[in-house]
């Protein structure tokens, strides 16, 4: 099989050809096409590549381009990851964000509101492309915000696009693992948005696990989510949220450490990959061993800030594996081999959740097979969640508007319709300020 790479000159890249290296079944990848804008970046992927491939037998063909067209066409797979605007984006939507006193997290509040902008309309022309050139081809989108890119590309591609995170996946192995489970043993009761979802059992043998935890400050206490948001939080919800939530709960505190911060996030690895991508230039330096010291580092800083503001400690050495390409190739082989698997993923809804419209993608656990994801049922949301998630929702809907009409009114709508976002005319000082540091964000003129 063939699979495309969309952003093949990022930095997680590796985790996915790692995955592929390990997979020795028929009907495998056998040939995997990178592309990306930056030949340079695809120049340091391929060295790391060609380093992790060593000494495997019948390792994937790695194909390099920074044609669109010529890598689409023939895919089985595209799997897109791409960064509009790269980290020098996502560095300044923080920026802007934070100057306004509002969280600039990139999937969260005004800074996912600004990655969506400029991030869908690139989406939007990749669909059309995937469509006319590689019609039988399975999209799997990583790119951020997952749920609202997956949406914005199921308008020209149906079911045939599928959204992934790693976010359920980490929450709901570390609770099974406090509960002394085995994850792949147990039904995860998981249901929301992509970074806004909560999981409401773990069920394993047909017996619903959480309540015990629920019950236990020792054990609330013992795992990241637990140290995060607080036992006595928990307890109230009655579920355990996924750990982006932590941005709604705590918004007062998160966006202090924000401020308080040497650098942001996007500043931090922004920073730490130039330096990766210099390093691999070098060619008496190993790039595989330069790429892995980079990843620890990168792992074990994620969502440090949040931590810090709720005292939580560093992360666990099981959390720092990553996860999403874990996910990427089980879904690949569910569809491919028609190896009938269940994941949580952004799928359209489907009449799911009763709120939410037919067409509005939401994450939650799919059973999957070769005719695609589908939708498992769930009970209903609770009332404290179904507000969130419609309000996030059309905060989403408002940005797919915006992309589509380049209505700046429309785009202002969008981030003052935001929960973490509470003014109208701070609103409209975000969309400006955007405007000014995001050439891409010209078109909202109208």
């Amino acid at each position: 099989m063939k699979l495309v790479i969309l952003g093949g000159g990022g930095f997680r890249v590796p985790l996915v050809h790692g995955a592929l290296l390990g997979d020795r079944g028929a009907g495998r990848v056998t040939r995997v096409v990178l592309h990306d804008v930056d030949a340079g970046r695809l120049r340091a992927i391929a060295r790391v590549l060609g380093e992790q491939a060593a000494g495997v037998p019948d390792a994937p063909e790695v194909i390099t381009t920074t044609d669109l067209d010529e890598a689409l066409r023939g895919a089985d797979f595209v799997f897109s990851a791409i960064r509009v605007g790269g980290l020098e984006g996502r560095a300044n939507d923080e920026r802007v964000a934070l100057a306004e006193g509002v969280l600039g997290q990139e999937t969260v509040g005004a800074g996912g509101i600004a990655y969506g902008l400029r991030t869908v309309p690139v989406a939007v022309d990749i669909a059309r492309r995937v469509a006319r050139l590689a019609p039988d081809a399975w999209v799997i989108n990583f790119t951020n915000p997952a749920g609202l890119v997956t949406e914005a590309m199921s308008h020209h591609l149906g079911d045939r696009v599928i959204g992934i995170c790693d976010s359920p996946v980490g929450l709901g192995r570390r609770i099974a693992r406090v509960l002394g489970a085995k994850p792949d043993e147990a039904w995860i009761d998981y249901v929301g948005l992509n970074h806004l979802g909560w999981v409401r059992g773990l069920r394993v043998a047909g017996q619903d696990r959480l309540p015990r935890l629920l019950a236990d400050p020792a054990l609330l206490g013992s795992f990241e989510e637990g140290r995060l948001f607080g036992a006595d939080w928990l307890r109230s919800l009655g579920a355990i949220p996924n750990e982006y939530l932590h941005y709604y709960y705590f918004n007062r505190e998160a966006v202090r450490a924000y401020q308080q911060a040497e650098r942001t996030r996007g500043a931090f690895l922004r920073d730490q990959q130039e330096s990766f991508y210099a390093g691999t230039a070098d060619p008496d330096v190993s790039a595989l061993e330069l790429w892995d010291r980079t990843r620890a580092e990168r792992e074990a800083t994620y969502m440090s800030e949040n931590r810090e503001a709720a005292g939580a400690g560093e992360r666990e050495a099981d959390d720092l594996s990553g996860g999403y390409e874990k996910v990427a190739l089980a879904l690949m082989r569910a569809i491919a081999r028609d190896e009938r698997a269940t994941l949580i993923l952004n799928v359209r809804n489907r009449g799911t959740l009763s709120p939410l419209d037919a067409d509005a993608v939401i994450e939650v656990p799919c059973l999957v097979d070769a005719n695609g994801a589908h939708p498992v049922s769930v009970d209903p949301l609770p009332g404290h969640a179904v507000g969130l998630v419609c309000a996030v929702k059309a905060v989403e809907r408002e940005v797919l508007a915006a992309a589509r009409s380049g209505s700046r009114a429309t785009a202002v709508k969008a981030f003052a319709l935001h929960p973490l976002v509470d003014s109208v005319s701070a609103a409209r000082r975000l969309v400006d300020a955007y405007r000014a540091v995001h050439p891409g964000l010209a078109y909202l003129g109208r």
